[in-house]
């Protein structure tokens, strides 16, 4: 990731253009063209195209403030994934999905400590968000979405925690009683932040999905926070040809 100034960024009502990188959408597919250079410590190429075909585009929005000041946006929850990069071992095709955060507010001003979960199940898919504001509040949100992009509020299992991550990264997710939850690939590991695949059981069904936990506390560290500029440098001036 780099991040770059306005004289990168060009759109139409298809097309996000950032730097050398772009996406746009063709009607049916989510096509990413990606050519950037990797972060330390290993530093490198990274082309090629992602293609993601969704089997239904949401109108769904969840607000994860009460006034609307943060909102998740799962564009597609359920998708086919392509990967097509120019190097050994990264070309794959697979199940995915496709979601964005907006917010006008720095998260850390809002929020202490968050996690998040998606899990394809048989019937479709299932994400969980849960959050500690800063106001004290919570926010315990479950959702079912089916194949056909409709989606429904549901009860959820209880929040259950299991192995921290490698910087101690507290982490939580949905579990029926009696299962512990359990990483089987880790994805991204930082002093504040943790990705991985995550196995859970989900009313009597086992299934992996992606995982997140973000603690908002420690971002918002001094200490923390100008490693940001060695992880996701940034880029002032870029030129089109």
């Amino acid at each position: 990731m780099t991040d770059r100034g306005r004289d990168a960024l060009r759109t139409t009502p298809e097309r996000l253009t950032v730097g050398p990188s772009s996406m746009h959408w063709d009607g049916h597919q989510l096509v990413i063209e990606i050519d950037e250079v990797s972060s330390p410590p290993v530093i490198s190429r990274v082309r090629g195209r992602i293609t993601l075909t969704p089997s239904a585009v949401t109108t769904v929005e969840l607000p994860l403030t009460p006034d609307g000041a943060h909102v998740w946006r799962p564009f597609a929850p359920i998708a086919d994934i392509k990967v097509d990069l120019a190097a050994p071992g990264w070309t794959w095709e697979g199940h995915g999905y496709f979601d964005a955060n907006f917010g006008m507010r720095p998260l850390e001003t809002d929020f202490r400590f968050w996690t998040w979960g998606r899990y394809p199940t048989a019937a479709g898919a299932r994400c969980f968000y849960d959050a500690v504001r800063r106001d004290g509040s919570n926010l315990s949100a479950a959702v079912a979405f089916a194949p056909d992009g409709s989606a429904q509020m549901i009860d959820a299992p209880p929040r259950t925690p299991f192995r921290r991550s490698f910087w101690q990264v507290r982490r939580e997710t949905r579990a029926d009683p009696g299962t512990v939850p359990k990483q089987t690939l880790n994805m991204l590991d930082a002093p504040f932040y943790s990705r991985s695949a995550v196995t859970t059981v989900l009313d009597g069904e086992t299934v992996t999905g992606v995982h997140e936990a973000l603690d908002l506390d420690r971002y918002a560290s001094p200490l923390i926070k100008p490693m940001l500029a060695l992880r996701v440098p940034r880029r002032a001036r870029w030129r089109f040809d």
